[in-house]
């Protein structure tokens, strides 16, 4: 995975609580377990009728947000299912930060092992953020969310993921660090 330290882009804002892992990526699109190809199909019913074509009043659909990299949604977002697929479509969509009052416990962490960062701030600065701003600087290091007017926000997160995200490491790559003493114990574990 690639490491984040510093994301600035432009915003998505979502004005949806409870945003479930089921309207971010529908289940008839779960039929692989590579992490490429989800986000075409990112909120799939929201953003297309039934015959496909597209929905004009989703604002995903409008070209101003076209390549924004950090979403910012209401409270629970991430809540259904446990399916990882929903950070990988998010992911895959373009997005390096999602920004909410709360999430589902499950989504906030597939999110961190997949090397996204969900950034919890209280409701009022989310409200803000949803209805005056449209570029922001999320700063992993300094741990803070600022925009061009003046706005700063700081954020808490896991001493052990802002490590996992600052360096690009994932669960797998921990252990290989960890290769020659996994040897050296074999060795051992056979003489």
């Amino acid at each position: 995975m690639t490491g984040i330290n510093e994301v600035k882009g432009k915003i998505f804002p979502l004005d949806r609580d409870h945003v479930d892992t089921d309207q971010i990526i529908p289940k008839q699109f779960l039929k692989k377990i590579d992490r490429q190809g989800f986000g075409q199909f990112l909120f799939y019913h929201w953003r297309y009728h039934s015959d496909g074509s597209v929905k004009e009043d989703f604002p995903l659909n409008d070209p101003q947000y076209e390549g924004a990299s950090i979403l910012v949604g209401g409270e629970n977002f991430g809540c259904g299912s446990s399916r990882e697929h929903a950070p990988w479509a998010l992911q895959d969509y373009g997005f390096q930060v999602i920004i909410a009052p709360s999430f589902a416990d499950i989504f906030y962490n597939n999110c961190l092992k997949n090397g996204m960062l969900p950034v919890e701030l209280n409701a009022q600065d989310v409200r803000r953020l949803m209805d005056h701003a449209d570029e922001l600087t999320v700063d992993l290091e300094q741990q803070t969310v600022s925009d061009k007017n003046g706005f700063q926000a700081q954020f808490e997160i896991d001493a052990y993921w802002k490590e996992m995200l600052l360096n690009g490491w994932d669960e797998i790559s921990i252990t290989l660090s960890y290769e020659n003493q996994i040897e050296q114990y074999e060795i051992l574990r056979q003489e």
